[in-house]
């Protein structure tokens, strides 16, 4: 059973920056998104941003275009998300996922298989 392991995460102001990582040790597929959806309480889940491997295609929402990037890590099977200039309305419990495809990244996740514990991200106004 893969589990995406995630790190990062944490409690900061309007304007600040936090970085995520996510590492899957022992999936050896060579073709997915990995990235993460994030929900906040009362409202739906949505994808935030994925990276496929080898940098074939990226998804970003359009609420954190130009301040949320991500990269992959050392390692083709971990990912970085980059998040600046963060907003109250960016907190959230953060969810690293693997998904076949980046374009999933614009539902719910439905279709996600593996999943991460979740980071909490907490950005006060």
């Amino acid at each position: 059973q893969v589990q995406p392991v995630e790190s990062g995460g944490g409690s900061v102001q309007t304007g600040g920056s936090l970085r995520l990582s996510c590492g899957a040790s022992g999936y050896t597929y060579n073709y997915y998104c990995m990235g993460w959806f994030r929900q906040a309480p009362g409202k739906e889940r949505e994808g935030v941003a994925g990276l496929y491997t080898g940098g074939g295609s990226t998804y970003y929402a359009d609420s954190v275009k130009g301040r949320f990037t991500i990269s992959q890590g050392n390692a083709k099977n971990t990912r970085l998300l980059q998040m600046n200039s963060l907003k109250p309305e960016d907190t959230a419990m953060y969810y690293c996922a693997i998904d076949w495809s980046c374009a999933h990244f614009a539902g719910v996740g439905d279709s996600v298989h593996y999943w991460g514990q979740g980071t909490q991200v907490t950005v006060s106004s």
